[in-house]
C-alpha cells in the first residue's frame, strides 16, 4: 500500500491526518493514558507509517482497517 497522496508541502496526507486513538493529538504525539503504546510503532503499520496495521485513523481507515483480499476473519468462528 502507498500513502493516499501528497499535500502541497510534499508531506504524506495520510500521515498528516493520522491521530492518536483518543483523537486529541497527532499520531505518535499522544499524551493520553495510551501514550506509551501509541507513540511507538513497530512491526506492520498502516500505509502512512504513523499507526499500527489495522489501527489506521486517517481518511483511509475504512480501507486500511478492513480485511485484505483473500483474508478471512476467524475471530468469531466456533
Amino acid at each position: 500500500m502507498t500513502c493516499c497522496g501528497k499535500s502541497n508541502g510534499g508531506a504524506c496526507v495520510c500521515a498528516e491526518e493520522a491521530r492518536c486513538s483518543c483523537g486529541a493529538r497527532p499520531a505518535r504525539q499522544c499524551t493520553c493514558s495510551k501514550s506509551t503504546e501509541e507513540n511507538t510503532v513497530s512491526g506492520e503499520t498502516c500505509s502512512c507509517g504513523k499507526r499500527r496495521a489495522h489501527e489506521c485513523t486517517c481518511s483511509r481507515s475504512a480501507t486500511e482497517n478492513g480485511l485484505r483480499d483473500g483474508e478471512i476473519d476467524f475471530t468469531n468462528f466456533k
